[in-house]
């Protein structure tokens, strides 16, 4: 039978110390410009005057991103090379060695995932540490969170976890490509819809 692994993001208590985004950098010796696994700061909410005093609404909340290793990659689909392919477990890889860095996965992509080698000119991603798992062990960023707010596994048995389909700022419907993750909410990431509302570190995420 098929499997499909897959992370599990637990918003609600990810304090955003990126500990999951240094592991993975230094495990793939990524430059800071290409990282495979972002850690998004939203902030929201506002000042108000009330009466003589100000009161206000302003909240915060982390989300770890990388490649989500979707059931239906949108980036397998546009790679001209067919360079890009879904092993039996759902891990999608790109093969360097026939990329030619065209960037339509880049593109194409509505969580940003692949990221361009400026040095040799082709695509690379989050490969879901396969290395690792083949070997029975977890993805560095797994191992690395220390308020475990990522886990893995197969997405069946993570999607029992929690079962509700959140809609969470700034990231896209995920009928679109049927992510292998799931996301319990910030507690705050209902407000995101209602106040104005801004990703904070733009920077570290191009």
């Amino acid at each position: 039978m098929t499997i499909q692994y897959g992370f599990y993001i637990n918003s609600s208590v990810c304090s955003g110390c990126k500990a999951c985004q240094i592991a993975c950098r230094d495990k793939n010796n990524l430059e800071d410009s290409r990282l495979w696994r972002k850690v998004i700061e939203v902030c929201g909410g506002d000042w108000s005057i009330q009466g003589d005093a100000w009161q206000q609404t302003i909240f915060a909340y982390h989300i770890s991103m990388a490649c989500n290793h979707c059931e239906d990659p949108i980036c397998v689909k546009v790679c001209p090379t067919k360079s890009i392919s879904k092993r039996d477990d759902g891990i999608v890889l790109i093969n360097e060695n026939t990329c030619v860095g065209c960037r339509y996965c880049e593109w194409a992509c509505p969580y940003g995932a692949p990221r361009y080698n400026e040095k040799t000119g082709t695509m690379t991603k989050c490969n879901l540490c396969y290395d690792r798992i083949d070997n029975d062990q977890l993805p560095v960023c797994v191992s690395a969170c220390g308020l475990r707010a990522l886990e893995f596994g197969e997405i069946t048995d993570l999607r029992s976890k929690e079962d509700r389909t959140a809609v969470i700022y700034p990231l896209p419907e995920a009928a679109l490509t049927q992510p292998a993750c799931v996301i319990k909410p910030h507690h705050n990431a209902s407000r995101s819809c209602k106040t104005p509302t801004e990703i904070v570190n733009h920077e570290e995420l191009k």
